[in-house]
């Protein structure tokens, strides 16, 4: 098979690299008083002049100093993105080195400018598609929304701000002594195994899916069945997640109305409400199952995560499709809104997670540091943190402020199926105010503070999510868990798995946190 050319004049160079750093051992090279040079050494010598000349040349080059740049650049080349072992500084010194190698063969001078990568390049890299009117008044409603949603979280955190470091170390210890505490509080069996579980906002219900594309509702806590729903998905039911507000006093979500969505096999989303076992609308339109769903906090819109490689942007009331959009290189599985509805993050088996902002459409940050797909996304109640959990078995905690990892946690061995991150019924956004003890002082929130995960190693994981130590190992599954749920108050953790059963945790009181 033939060699690019300007990839031939690469392995030239390096190799010619190669033979000037072993050194030639000019002392031994023996000299005549007419200063004339032994056969073959002038050759020799021009090759040396010639290889520190295109060093200085590169030298001179300007190439780009983003890693996504440099690989965007060798792909234009034709050359391979990345060799075995390769990191971005030495892609970078390759890619330089062939500009070099290049501009020598065209002949042009050694002053030679490459700038960054062409601005089509990278507007392929963010994956962009056209939109249409439906769609900007969608961006603009969410931006509405999501605007005064983020002043009242920012008020909030100032006034947390005033809480001293060491009492939210006790008001944390107090949290993991009670959460250690948690034991097995009831199971309930089905016929195939369970997919996906989720806690109604009340914490009332457990509305559950499993791999017979059926959908149930569970009372809470003897797990009894509510309502058996028909007509769910052709095969398992792998997406579920209620409307902002259902279920709970004085919301304008009645049981009548939609109150949570199920996606699965055969590509569709249903709508159901609490009174009705058929549902009230369905959603069609990706061309294979529905992995994971999320409602955008204003409850007008819904996001859906599918294995044709895109997640979708559906508006509620019409059943409107508003959005398509692609990004991921291999099947996208997990979907998240934050509480102000700003962000929404994706992640997908490419390894990747993605988080979009919402009112442009634009990729905000790429979590690029899982080496196996990532199954699960959730999102802090502070609006700026996001966790992602992947086959790898880690679960991953990221700053969009700071747009960097900031912890990597060893969840669960095998893979970690799903997280769930405790929102509690005190965050920034729920309108209550921060509570104070008899002294007056302040009392942390209790918002945010647990994680749970589950996974492959057949246990549920409690974390604390302030020091990310591990509170407690929930063991009981005698198969791989798939999802897992905490309710408001964490009163309760459900789970559901393989084994076929849904399992239901608590104290012994039970209360909550």
């Amino acid at each position: 098979m033939s060699m690019h050319p300007s990839r031939r004049a690469y392995v030239e160079a390096e190799r010619a690299d190669e033979e000037m750093d072993e050194g030639l051992d000019l002392a031994n090279i023996p000299l005549d008083r007419n200063h004339a040079m032994p056969s073959g050494t002038n050759e020799m010598a021009s090759e040396l002049m010639a290889q520190f000349e295109r060093k200085k040349r590169a030298q001179k080059l300007v190439v780009p100093t983003a890693d996504r740049d440099v690989k965007t650049r060798l792909r234009s080349l034709g050359e391979p993105i990345t060799l075995f072992g390769e990191g971005p500084g030495e892609r970078r010194d390759r890619l330089r080195t062939l500009l070099a190698v290049e501009a020598e063969a065209a002949g042009e001078d050694a002053d030679i400018v490459m700038g960054d990568a062409p601005p089509v390049e990278e507007q392929e890299e963010e994956f962009f598609i056209p939109g249409d009117k439906v769609l900007l008044e969608a961006r603009r409603a969410m931006a509405k929304f999501s605007l005064p949603q983020s002043k009242k979280k920012i008020a909030f955190q100032r006034i947390e701000a005033t809480i001293p470091l060491k009492t939210h170390i006790a008001f944390r210890n107090k949290i993991k002594d009670h959460m250690q505490e948690y034991e097995l509080y009831g199971s309930q069996t089905f016929a195939r195994p369970t997919s996906i579980v989720r806690f109604s906002p009340n914490g009332k219900f457990i509305a559950a899916g499993t791999f017979d594309g059926q959908v149930k509702l569970l009372n809470v806590p003897n797990l009894n069945d509510a309502i058996t729903y028909k007509g769910g998905h052709a095969d398992r039911t792998t997406g579920i997640d209620w409307m902002p507000g259902a279920t709970l006093p004085d919301s304008t979500v009645t049981p009548s109305t939609v109150n949570f969505a199920s996606g699965g096999g055969g590509g569709k989303i249903q709508l159901w409400s609490l009174e009705d076992q058929k549902p009230l609308s369905t959603l069609s339109g990706h061309e294979n199952r529905v992995c994971r769903i999320a409602f955008h906090p204003s409850g007008r819109f819904l996001a859906s995560a599918s294995d044709d490689q895109t997640w979708r942007l559906w508006d509620v009331n019409t059943s409107q499709e508003l959005l398509v959009q692609e990004g991921h290189v291999k099947e996208v599985y997990s979907v998240a809104f934050n509480q102000e509805g700003s962000l929404v993050a994706t992640g997908g088996l490419d390894s990747v997670a993605r988080v979009w902002d919402t009112r442009s459409g634009r990729i905000v940050f790429m979590l690029e540091s899982h080496i196996k797909p990532v199954h699960a996304v959730d999102w802090s109640t502070d609006g700026y943190r996001v966790l992602t959990g992947a086959g790898d078995g880690f679960m991953k905690c990221w700053d969009t402020r700071a747009v960097r990892e900031t912890n990597s946690i060893g969840a669960n061995t095998g893979g970690v199926t799903d997280l769930r991150w405790l929102k509690g019924q005190d965050g920034p956004l729920s309108g209550v105010p921060l509570q104070k003890d008899e002294e007056g002082n302040l009392v942390p929130k209790k918002a945010s503070t647990l994680v749970v995960s589950c996974g492959f190693d057949n246990n549920i994981k409690i974390f604390s999510a302030d020091d990310w130590s591990l509170i407690k190992t929930l063991k009981g599954h005698g198969q791989p868990i798939l999802s897992t749920d905490i309710s408001m108050d964490a009163t309760y953790i459900v789970s559901g798995g393989k084994d076929r059963s849904i399992k239901l945790w608590s104290r012994d009181d039970p209360q909550g946190i």
